[in-house]
């Protein structure tokens, strides 16, 4: 336990001697008020296409499900993070200083797990705040209530924090920077999104991080907006527990997966 300790403090000092950390809450400000922001404001009623106002329930479901959009933005930060460590060969220090290489993997997730909590509530309360900016300029009431509107959001923020560690974990197995960047951007841009779409194929999709994403949040407007232009019938969403429970599976298999293979190879 107190080598656990050190190896925290360790990646805590390193963590905070950068910038990383205030990036991470600008983009996570930028992914939550600035992009509901702006839908709000120009109102959804005028994107293409068409979204209901912000006046009704299905307005705000839409603009918040946006947020699952962004959320690949906290797994490539966890990605570039770890990687970096590799492409400077700091992480050769680390290990040095902490022989036992599970040990620093579960540091770096406790670390980064901080980071994507911090990161995630940024992202909630800043939608909640683009939200409702929207409302105010263009003189209407909200279709949802500051509750149901904040608890959404919070759900996403829980699972930004999820997906900052799929991003360590992924860099962490990948090592090499711009294959792991293409991993985390290509699964999360591609194949979650072709699955989700393919009939017959899409009944798995409730167990991707995607699925596992709309089932915490239990926003399914997108899905919905999908299936309505493309006249496939949408996925089926499973409840938030088990949504919370598919991504922190995701995250344990893929920590697990470095610890076995990658950070027991040598650091070249």
């Amino acid at each position: 336990m107190r080598r656990l300790n050190d190896a925290v403090r360790g990646e805590t000092v390193r963590l905070t001697r950068t910038r990383l950390p205030l990036w991470t809450l600008l983009t996570a400000a930028g992914c939550g008020g600035v992009l509901t922001g702006i839908v709000g404001l120009t109102g959804p009623e005028n994107a293409t296409p068409p979204m209901p106002g912000l006046d009704t329930v299905e307005g705000v479901s839409a603009v918040l499900s946006l947020l699952g959009v962004t959320l690949f933005a906290p797994a490539l930060i966890g990605t570039v993070a770890i990687t970096g460590e590799y492409r400077h060969r700091t992480v050769a220090t680390t290990f040095l200083a902490v022989p036992k290489r599970g040990v620093v993997l579960t540091a770096k997730l406790l670390v980064y797990g901080a980071l994507g909590l911090a990161y995630g509530l940024v992202l909630a309360l800043s939608a909640v705040i683009g939200i409702y900016a929207g409302t105010v300029v263009n003189g209407i009431e909200a279709g949802l209530g500051l509750t149901a509107i904040l608890g959404t959001s919070v759900r996403y923020g829980i699972a930004a924090a999820i997906y900052m560690l799929l991003g360590v974990s992924i860099g962490a197995v990948a090592r090499h920077q711009l294959l792991a960047i293409g991993i985390t951007l290509g699964y999360f841009y591609l194949v979650d999104n072709l699955v989700m779409i393919l009939p017959g194929i899409n009944i798995a999709y409730p167990y991707l991080p995607g699925g596992a994403t709309a089932s915490l949040t239990g926003s399914t407007a997108l899905l919905e907006m999908i299936a309505a232009e493309t006249g496939l019938a949408g996925p089926v969403i499973q409840t938030p527990l088990l949504g919370a429970l598919v991504l922190l599976l995701y995250v344990l298999a893929a920590s697990a997966l470095a610890a076995v293979v990658s950070l027991r190879r040598d650091v070249v």
